[in-house]
């Protein structure tokens, strides 16, 4: 069925057109349209059929980007994350000064994964773990994630002399919970029928910073 549709497309693009599966404007039109199909339907009830009315596509272009359900379902989770990553990384270089940079970080970080469809599509790759494994752990813990991406900054703040840290592994991880403030298991399990409000979640994200530099500011006492 792949097959003929893909012989089905238009022949490689002339001069000043792109060749067939490479524009890049069309797979994001595609790729749109499949997150608003996913979001609503779910994986399992999700079709190619509906993407393809949903993007406005005919289903032989469909084929030409993507193979299949699991592959177009791949790519759109591939492309949230990615955006997430490149959002977190943007609010901690908006600022040079770290506390400023940490709280907008924190704030960039719940709003997003308390967002209802945020929520939506980690239940949606949760409940294809067992038949996507690699998906489910690309999706949390890939080569670049939101706690490499803290990671990195953490590691060059330390190298500028702004916060004393050992493990910066370990701190990066131990911020996100604090940021956290337990409203993405909330969120996740249906415990919290919406994300908090900006006031909540700035008060939680001023807490975390006030416990991260008692553990971790360089002016704190420690040890010898």
């Amino acid at each position: 069925m792949t097959e003929t549709f893909k012989d089905t497309v238009e022949a490689p693009a002339a001069s000043g057109r792109w060749a067939a599966g490479e524009d890049p404007a069309k797979r994001r039109q595609i790729l749109e349209g499949a997150k608003r199909v996913f979001m609503k339907l779910g994986f399992d009830a999700a079709s190619m059929n509906d993407v393809t009315r949903e993007a406005g596509v005919s289903k032989g272009t469909l084929y030409v980007y993507f193979a299949n359900k699991e592959e177009l379902f791949t790519a759109m989770m591939e492309t949230e994350r990615a955006a997430f990553v490149a959002s977190v990384r943007a609010a901690l270089n908006a600022n040079p000064d770290p506390d400023t940079a940490l709280y907008d970080f924190g704030m960039t970080f719940v709003r997003h994964t308390t967002e209802e469809k945020v929520i939506n599509a980690i239940r949606t790759v949760i409940g294809v773990r067992d038949r996507m494994p690699h998906l489910c752990q690309r999706f949390f813990t890939g080569p670049e994630n939101i706690r490499t991406v803290l990671t990195d900054y953490l590691k060059t703040q330390v190298g500028a002399g702004h916060f004393v840290i050992e493990d910066v592994e370990l701190a990066a991880r131990q911020f996100l919970e604090l940021c956290g403030g337990g409203f993405f298991k909330l969120r996740l399990l249906g415990d919290m029928a919406g994300p908090p409000s900006e006031e909540e979640m700035s008060r939680i994200i001023r807490g975390a910073i006030r416990v991260f530099l008692a553990a971790y500011g360089v002016n704190q006492n420690r040890p010898a």
